[in-house]
């Protein structure tokens, strides 16, 4: 068993592994999972700069993150940073902050390694089910960009579009600095537009239709199962491996387009870090499987943060 640490900062939350991998049977031993909503990408789309109070933010959870490491004796990290500091003009502020506190430099990677991760972190561990149909098509719902992989025991395409829950929320949904409660009609159009000219761009590399089993990953398409399910409070051992058919996901996001954020807010299941932006995630999902005919997705709690572990388990030799 090799222990490891994985961060993976995106553009809505910032999460931590600490694991024991097995290399020889692929067994992956969680030992601590944890999610900090620090909305990093606050303003980057906008801005095209990382906001000061975002950085705080950021900066206070790799803080506890280092206590946990720490605490675990894990020897080898990986920090991971996604979309939001990809497109940040600031992004050696964030750099810099993260080695000072954690001792290891933010790897800010391409659209495309992100999706490699995420494939290897949700696949792995379905090898051998035989309820499940390759090709898979997983696809990872960010918070500033959304990553489609096809592949069977590994990635044959991949792509990263720049549409996820916050960049869409923040491009179409915000007026005057507030969330639209509830989103006007030619909102929701406006954000159909974009999503549908994003898959429009991912079909040029990834063929979407081929897959006979969509996986979906991150917070929006965990959330959805929750509100599925009527979890009263988020549980990640009923999420992992759910299944969630079209007809569910189109009549969850019909009623997060058409509530108001206090009605979200009664979502017992419901991260409040994620009221404002997962009716764009949903959308995000819907669209996909309408474009796919996907008849439901299985939903996995492992993803990026897992796949990130084993290449550190794989560089480690």
């Amino acid at each position: 068993m090799t222990r490891v640490a994985a961060v993976d900062c995106g553009t809505n939350s910032i999460r931590l592994l600490v694991a024991d991998c097995d290399p020889a049977t692929g067994e992956l031993t969680e030992l601590d999972r944890r999610m900090t909503i620090v909305r990093l990408g606050q303003g980057v789309d906008r801005t095209g700069r990382l906001a000061p109070e975002a950085l705080d933010r950021t900066f206070a959870a790799c803080r506890e993150y280092a206590a946990v490491i720490k605490e675990h004796g894990a020897r080898r990290l990986r920090f991971v940073a996604t979309s939001a500091s990809r497109d940040a003009e600031n992004r050696d502020e964030f750099v810099r902050g993260v080695l000072d506190i954690l001792g290891v430099e933010p790897e800010v990677i391409s659209g495309d390694q992100e999706a490699e991760f995420s494939f290897t972190g949700a696949t792995r561990e379905l090898a051998g089910r035989q309820d499940l149909t390759r090709p898979y098509l997983v696809v990872d719902i960010g918070g500033g960009s959304t990553e489609f992989v096809v592949g069977d025991s590994a990635v044959r395409a991949a792509r990263s579009v720049d549409i996820g829950c916050v960049r869409m929320t923040e491009r179409h949904l915000v007026r005057d600095g507030v969330v639209t409660d509830p989103p006007a009609p030619e909102q929701i159009a406006a954000i159909r537009a974009d999503i549908e000219a994003a898959l429009d761009l991912a079909e040029k590399t990834v063929p979407l239709r081929e897959a006979h089993t969509l996986v979906g990953l991150a917070g929006s398409v965990t959330t959805i199962s929750a509100i599925a399910q009527n979890l009263p409070a988020y549980d990640s051992s009923v999420i992992h491996h759910s299944r969630v058919s079209r007809t569910q996901v189109r009549e969850i996001t019909d009623r997060l387009l058409h509530s108001t954020h206090a009605e979200r807010t009664t979502i017992g299941a419901l991260h409040p870090g994620r009221v404002d932006v997962i009716a764009a995630g949903a959308l995000i999902l819907l669209a996909l499987m309408e474009r796919t005919a996907a008849q439901e997705v299985v939903v996995s709690e492992h993803d990026i943060l897992d796949g990130i572990a084993w290449s550190v388990v794989w560089a480690a030799g």
